[in-house]
């Protein structure tokens, strides 16, 4: 079964709701959405669950097949827990069982209230909604680290895989999940050294348990060097220089991996006047019963929920969000 071509050709016209994101949770919301008889798009600016994809290649999700699945379709992996490649089939699969409408390498560049409905303009086309779901996730956007030579090509803020960094002399930035699984991977992949540069005192608490204990036995023997209360300050093109509580250092290095995180689309977020706590999250405002913003007819689902703070939401407890909101926009709809 493929997505049909009808699909590729714009039908002027109001839709019931569109999507933003065709992640696992955008997904879940556009089933939904088919399932209730309501007329909906999804656009997605990449490939398809783009986030996961761009997740290293031989990644094993730490929660079991059942807690990602998405319209009652059973996710079958070979272990408990899937590895990427898994998911990404399992994503096409769901994708392709409901003819999903969904438009890949279509980004939203301008969403906008007007009157009683939103203005969705993309790369290719212009669309018109009376409701707006916002599943785009976090992961297109890493934290900068605004420091001079970050736009040198050593500089990375993804990772894909070891074999690129084999006999190189790497700095891991961070202290979190990412970055611990970067550190260790390339450190027993045939790395020449690896040194992190953490800002906290410490390697994260939240750190996988069976990760945490590994990368604090690399760096008590010496495996993997440790930078604690310690932040770059420049880049240059074979080294790199940082501060330390003992004063500044600078060392000999190949590639920068900068594990420091992601955030949300907070412009998409303003321009729909979608308002945020101040509560150093930037948390946006919703119900949690509808998931509805303060903004009428724009809703939220999945990570982008959590605004700053990108461990609260998961595919596994924000699949709840799709029929959530669309019953809502059932209750709303004339």
């Amino acid at each position: 079964m493929h997505l049909r071509r009808d699909r590729l050709i714009f039908v002027a016209g109001m839709k019931d709701v569109i999507i933003i994101g065709a992640g696992p949770i955008g997904l879940a919301c556009g089933i939904e959405a088919q399932q209730k008889g309501l007329d909906y798009l999804i656009l997605e600016k990449g490939v398809l669950v783009n986030s996961i994809y761009h997740y290293p290649r031989n990644m094993t999700f730490f929660s079991t097949s059942e807690h990602l699945e998405i319209g009652n379709v059973p996710f079958i992996s070979h272990q408990s827990k899937p590895t990427r490649a898994e998911a990404l089939e399992y994503y096409r699969r769901v994708c392709q069982h409901f003819d999903l409408n969904v438009r890949l390498y279509e980004g939203v560049e301008k969403a906008e209230k007007e009157q009683d409905h939103f203005c969705i303009r993309t790369s290719k086309e212009t669309y018109r909604t009376q409701n707006l779901v916002i599943a785009s996730g976090f992961y297109d956007r890493p934290y900068l680290l605004n420091v001079p030579g970050e736009e040198l090509p050593k500089v990375r803020h993804y990772y894909d895989e070891p074999h690129p960094y084999f006999n190189m002399d790497l700095v891991v930035i961070g202290s979190a999940n990412s970055a611990v699984d970067v550190a260790l991977e390339t450190y027993r992949k045939g790395a020449k050294s690896v040194t992190m540069i953490i800002r906290e005192p410490e390697i994260g608490k939240n750190v996988k348990y069976w990760a945490r204990p590994d990368i604090v036995n690399r760096i008590e023997e010496g495996s993997i060097q440790a930078y604690f209360n310690s932040e770059i300050t420049e880049i240059r093109q074979d080294s790199i220089d940082f501060l330390t509580p003992d004063g500044p250092k600078s060392i000999s290095n190949d590639f920068v991996l900068a594990m420091t995180g992601y955030q949300p689309h907070f412009q998409m977020l303003e321009d729909l006047a979608v308002e945020t706590q101040a509560d150093g999250f930037k948390t946006p405002q919703y119900n949690p019963a509808t998931m509805e913003s303060n903004t009428s007819g724009v809703y939220l689902a999945g990570v982008v929920c959590g605004g700053l703070k990108t461990n609260k939401w998961f595919i596994e407890n924000s699949r709840v969000h799709a029929p959530m909101i669309i019953d809502h926009i059932l209750t709303q709809k004339v």
